[in-house]
């Protein structure tokens, strides 16, 4: 038998390219995301956070997700949290610079299992405020990319069909959840609110949402075609899976373009790439392949896949389920998730105003993304990740007494520099003001005659007052 010739197979020679986008990618998206937890994991959830880590702690069942913090040599304070975040960052930082990638075949391995494992031991603490799926989404990918290798070997041809597999989870995954999820996406109609009311817009959200009826419409038909069908072309082989691979990154850069989703549109660019030759790029032939990676690589390789394909089963049933999850994880290590979003669309867009008053004047905090000064235009922020300002979109979509937010008031109240941090602007440059009040404002888009004549970017209808401290 050739072994040689089989082991040849197993090697994606042809996507050395892919291999550095994606590793390099990754490990700078890893970098942004302790960049954001070394800023904000205190002031919200730590030693004097919003929703305390003592008292999280605790609970009953609070130590049941793996955690660095867990540890009783090494339980959790807000600077080990910070120290955390840096060993983080330098190891996301080396591999963007290619360090481990000019190692051995394995070099890669420690280091992206190093950063999987201290992001999961921030995200096992990190509750509501890391909530979301594009944090399973980056544990995963970091958990498996580092098995691309170094320099040394051929990209693993099972590790790139697994991430395919990923990209199918995460683009059908969505585009099942819409179709299941709202009518509104079923009648073509979903995109007409869409840019005035997710969570979190950007400078260009309000140019898309004033684009005609008739673009609207063409926007979900892209969206349907690329994740129900395109997206399966990523299996197929070249250039079929290329260009499948290109449809999906021209519609996350849209995306980009139209919002901020933290690094979510930015990590499907990076995976997508794993479908793209290195010889569609060029406009070249595929190259003839060099000598196979050594035996032992294989047969780890075989072993991380395996491992991962048995993962694969509840994620590849939820896709097809007529009670399928989104955005769910089916074991603590946060690995082959299951995907989505807007399964679910809010037509109008209701805004959470928190004043100060001081004399007879009150005067709104300004949070750095969500709108709030209706002549200020949104800005673009991802793929950093702005957590109070999410939380702040949820809060408004039913606004109730939830603990986070009764402290965050207490807090204004009282003028702490480390809330007025993680604000755009405090009207009262940290002097405590003498009352907090709580408005609830319907927001618009301001259509361009609108703006012309009054320079503002929203219109805002103020609902009442709710709540005041």
């Amino acid at each position: 038998m050739d072994w040689g010739g089989i082991l040849v197979v197993l090697d994606g020679h042809d996507h050395l390219i892919a291999r550095e986008v994606i590793q390099r990618g990754v490990a700078a998206m890893f970098v942004i995301a302790f960049l954001s937890s070394f800023h904000q994991f205190p002031v919200l959830l730590g030693e004097r956070g919003l929703l305390p880590i003592r008292e999280h702690l605790a609970r009953p069942g609070a130590r049941r997700s793996p955690s660095l913090f867990h540890w009783r040599r090494f339980p959790y304070t807000d600077a080990r949290l910070r120290a955390v975040c840096v060993v983080g960052m330098v190891l996301g930082i080396s591999v963007v610079l290619g360090l481990p990638q000019s190692g051995p075949a394995w070099a890669t391995i420690p280091a992206f299992g190093a950063m999987w494992f201290l992001y999961l031991s921030i995200h096992s603490l990190g509750r509501i405020f890391y909530g979301f799926g594009w944090e399973s989404m980056l544990l995963e990918c970091g958990f498996v990319v580092g098995f691309l290798g170094s320099h040394a070997v051929a990209p693993p041809l099972l590790i790139l069909l697994f991430l395919r597999w990923l990209l199918i989870r995460l683009e059908f995954g969505a585009g099942m959840i819409k179709m299941r999820g709202d009518a509104s996406w079923r009648d073509l109609t979903a995109m007409d609110h869409h840019h005035e009311t997710q969570p979190m817009p950007g400078p260009l959200s309000r140019l898309a949402h004033l684009a005609p009826r008739w673009w609207h419409r063409l926007e979900v038909l892209g969206s349907h075609a690329v994740q129900l069908g395109v997206i399966w072309l990523v299996l197929l082989p070249q250039p079929i899976a290329s260009l499948a691979a290109c449809a999906v990154i021209l519609t996350q850069l849209f995306l980009v373009l139209t919002g901020n989703y933290a690094w979510l549109n930015w990590l499907t660019i990076l995976i997508a790439f794993s479908a793209i030759s290195d010889s569609f790029l060029l406009g070249t032939a595929a190259p003839a392949p060099p000598p196979a990676s050594p035996l032992w690589w294989h047969l780890l390789i075989i072993a991380v896949a395996g491992f991962l394909a048995v993962l694969s089963w509840r994620p590849l049933v939820n896709l097809f389920s007529a009670d399928q999850l989104m955005n769910a994880s089916f074991n603590r290590f946060h690995l082959v998730n299951a995907y989505g979003a807007f399964g679910s669309m809010t037509e109008q867009r209701y805004e959470v105003i928190i004043e100060g008053r001081r004399g007879d004047q009150w005067r709104a905090f300004e949070f750095k993304g969500k709108p709030g000064d209706p002549r200020r235009r949104s800005r673009q922020f991802a793929p950093y990740h702005l957590r109070l300002d999410w939380q702040m979109w949820f809060l408004a979509l039913r606004p109730t007494a939830q603990s986070w937010f009764l402290e965050l008031l207490e807090r204004l109240r009282a003028g702490d520099p480390a809330i007025r941090r993680l604000l755009d602007r405090d009207p009262f440059d940290g002097v405590a003001p003498e009352e907090i009040r709580v408005r609830y404002v319907a927001y618009r888009y301001a259509t361009g005659q609108e703006r012309r004549r009054s320079g503002r970017w929203w219109i805002d209808t103020d609902l009442g007052v709710i709540a005041r401290v």
